[in-house]
């Protein structure tokens, strides 16, 4: 196709949670200073068009049409993978628009994720912990390790806060390809609330829309990331950035004390019940659960155990899930009490129901629900305001 990645300016972004956030993040900075912005994240929710943006508009239907066949030979030839024809179609349509920047998600790993043939400005790693663990192996080592894979010879590496079995490997890798790395700093007085998250870092004030405490973590990767690049950006355009991202999925209201959230492993399940405690430390909360067949389940569920007033369970409509009854004696098993439902649009009624007598509402456990949660009482996909 013409290796449209050697024409851009690029960020690679990795890790395990809160690699889209970031991104978002970044790119809406970007945005917001006047810069022609690509982004390419993964999964989508509802469209397979959000995954490749440009100016946080999705690609359109005709661009991909045309991508597909002026490719359509090589992707035959070649037996590309979706991921590896995605990856090469957004590359190709930033670089056909000319955006002065874009930011790159890997995939689920690294070393050899499909975006991996990109040569960045940065490289961005944000938390790593298990996830995956059938394709990238059984330990923290190995999946550490992977992710490690984008960080390139002499090319800026900037890190979240690690573990220090991750910040070794991160910090041995980076030095091996002669890579300057950055950890952030710690982050201060955050607060969060249903209209954001307000935080400190390295004694300035912030504020972001997005919910959640990781939030802060996610926007001040992106602080140092946008201060790294020395595009002459001011504290003030990258606080309107901050203010104004939307990031669908990610602990997104969509009505009172009512949560939609993605999160699908057991650090993504501590952070988001660890969040929502925060908001409302009095408030029961009630849950509707639903996940994948191939995630593990036994270290997922434990974080749930006591967590829930009352959890309900079911699968998506078009059965890429567990099948209800599964989920339920998986959580049975691990002594989590739980109510099966017909569908996800029952079980968002019951949870209305709580939060009308004062409960907190969360939808969590799969992006493969979000068209049903969205469809529900035809809320807006983009802001999730009814």
């Amino acid at each position: 196709m013409g290796q449209p990645q050697n024409d851009l300016k690029l960020i690679h972004v990795a890790g395990t949670n809160g690699k889209g956030s970031t991104s978002a993040i970044i790119a809406n900075i970007l945005y917001s200073a006047g810069k022609k912005v690509g982004l390419f994240t993964s999964p989508h929710l509802v469209r397979f068009n959000e995954r490749i943006q440009i100016n946080n508009v999705p690609i359109s239907d005709n661009d991909i049409i045309q991508f597909m066949r002026k490719a359509e030979q090589y992707i035959a030839k070649n037996e590309s993978t979706f991921f590896e024809t995605t990856a090469v179609m957004a590359l190709d349509y930033f670089n056909k628009n000319k955006v002065d920047i874009a930011v790159i998600e890997t995939g689920l790993g690294g070393r050899l994720d499909s975006t991996n043939v990109i040569k960045p400005q940065l490289t961005i790693m944000t938390p790593i912990s298990m996830d995956h663990m059938d394709i990238l192996g059984q330990d923290i080592n190995q999946i550490a390790k992977e992710k490690s894979g984008i960080i390139k010879k002499n090319i800026p590496l900037i890190s979240s806060k690690q573990s220090s079995i991750v910040k070794n490997i991160l910090v041995k890798k980076a030095m091996d390809q002669h890579a300057p790395f950055t950890f952030l700093e710690s982050i201060s007085n955050i607060k969060v609330s249903e209209r954001g998250t307000e935080f400190q870092y390295k004694e300035k004030n912030f504020y972001t829309s997005l919910i959640g405490i990781h939030q802060a973590q996610n926007s001040a990767l992106a602080i140092e990331a946008i201060t790294q690049m020395n595009e002459n950006i001011s504290m003030t355009t990258i606080q309107k950035g901050l203010k104004s991202v939307s990031w669908p999925g990610r602990i997104q209201r969509i009505g009172k004390r009512l949560f939609y959230d993605v999160a699908h492993n057991e650090d993504g399940f501590e952070i988001l019940l660890k969040t929502l405690r925060s908001m409302y430390p009095q408030k029961l909360i009630n849950g509707l659960f639903c996940l994948k067949g191939d995630k593990e389940s036994d270290r997922i569920i434990h974080k749930l155990i006591g967590k829930f007033s009352q959890l309900y369970v079911s699968n998506d409509v078009n059965k890429f899930l567990l099948d209800r009854n599964d989920l339920s004696k998986r959580l049975n098993n691990n002594g989590v009490e739980n109510q099966i439902v017909k569908s996800v649009s029952d079980g968002i009624k019951k949870l209305r129901f709580g939060t009308e007598n004062g409960d907190v509402g969360l939808i969590f456990g799969s992006h493969y629900i979000a068209n049903e949660v969205f469809m529900e009482d035809e809320l807006s996909f983009d802001t999730g305001v009814i």
